[in-house]
């Protein structure tokens, strides 16, 4: 039975055996591969590296009291797209204005001259902030800012007014930093990897399919199966929360793409549909087929095992090059074929004298195929929408 493996890992390991033609490695050529497949990432770690080195310089030029906060600032806000920087960065000011300003004035009305004071300084004010951002997650700083404006003063003998307005200056200097770095420095635009988490998640349907249709003939490590069930929802989150960030980026007005919502959902649902027939095929597979069964659909499931997994690939080459790979041919014959042996089996009569069970699957994996058909034509279609310009 063929193993299912994970997408990232059988892409590296492609990426090395293609450069060991002639019996040794062109590490150019890895180099390259590996580049090219981890972009974003390698964007990403530039990204926090330049927000981090510029917040620190600009606190040494504007006397920042504490250039650590404005620094860890400014390395929290900065993520992986856009979408998630301004959202990040939004909800983070919110919650630390808020907290600094709660915590701020309530430090005014209690003395803390002893440590009594300071501790019911402390309760006071990390109690209902701590219930805030429990409420909404909005204002998850607001906890860690009320801390700090309480318990800094201790440290630097300043009051705490002047501790609130110091900690809102230093996360308001990474806020900046970090948005910048985001919008202006190789930006990561979320619809870009919401595009690439599309890729992947299909060629990781693709490579599961093996698995799955031999269990028709076979019995299938249901351990396996669970595990390639959970990288394909693994997949679907990623994609999901990319759509969720290019939302935040069309609402900002900082993108400039014309693809509207209803084209994103489009592919999302023909993704999730995609995932359910893969549900629905393992459940059939469960047990395998009868004998005389499976000797007469052998070689048609094969046939649309591979056909469904080209055409996986294909749309997974198209969101990633922007240019078609060539399709699997004879789809639709393979779909027809199929459902012209189910409609035989009724009329010899071979499925009467079969369990109710045994049936019950046949049906099933009829059913599943024929849902299969229906979700290739929308995912061709919600692959053509998204990559619209």
């Amino acid at each position: 039975m063929q193993r299912f493996s994970n997408t990232e890992n059988s892409g590296l390991k492609r990426s090395i055996s293609l450069s060991k033609k002639g019996g040794r490695a062109d590490g150019g050529s890895i180099m390259l591969r590996l580049i090219a497949r981890y972009k974003m990432e390698l964007f990403f770690c530039l990204r926090v590296t330049l927000a981090a080195l510029l917040t620190f310089a600009a606190g040494r030029i504007l006397g920042v009291p504490v250039i650590l906060w404005a620094v860890l600032t400014s390395v929290l806000l900065t993520q992986m797209s856009v979408g998630k920087s301004v959202k990040a960065t939004i909800d983070y000011f919110v919650g630390t204005l808020g907290g600094a300003i709660y915590a701020g004035t309530l430090s005014a009305f209690i003395p803390q001259t002893t440590d009594a004071g300071l501790l019911a300084a402390l309760a006071a004010s990390l109690a209902p902030l701590a219930l805030l951002s429990a409420v909404s997650p909005r204002y998850a700083a607001a906890p860690s800012t009320g801390l700090i404006v309480v318990i800094a003063p201790t440290l630097t003998h300043a009051t705490p007014l002047v501790s609130a307005i110091d900690r809102v200056e230093e996360v308001a200097l990474g806020a900046v930093v970090a948005l910048a770095v985001s919008l202006l420095v190789l930006p990561g635009r979320a619809r870009e990897m919401a595009r690439l988490s599309a890729a992947a998640m299909l060629e990781t349907i693709a490579d599961a399919l093996p698995t799955v249709f031999a269990g028709f003939m076979s019995p299938l490590d249901r351990e396996e199966v669970r595990d390639l069930h959970r990288r394909v929802g693994t997949a679907y989150a990623k994609f999901d929360a990319a759509g969720l960030e290019a939302g935040h980026e069309r609402v900002s007005f900082i993108t400039d793409d014309r693809p509207t919502e209803p084209e994103f959902e489009r592919l999302r649902v023909a993704l999730l549909r995609l995932r359910h027939d893969l549900i629905m095929t393992g459940r059939a597979a469960a047990e395998p087929l009868p004998e005389p069964v499976a000797q007469r659909l052998q070689a048609l499931l094969a046939k649309l095992a591979k056909v469904i997994e080209g055409q996986l690939r294909a749309c997974s080459t198209l969101l990633r090059t922007r240019s078609a790979a060539p399709k699997e041919g004879g789809r639709e014959s393979a779909f027809d074929a199929f459902g012209r042996e189910i409609l035989a089996f009724r009329g010899e009569g071979l499925l009467r004298p079969m369990p109710e069970e045994t049936v019950q699957n046949i049906f099933a994996l009829a059913f599943a195929l024929e849902q299969w058909r229906m979700d290739l034509q929308e995912l061709e279609a919600g692959v053509s929408d998204h990559l619209r310009d």
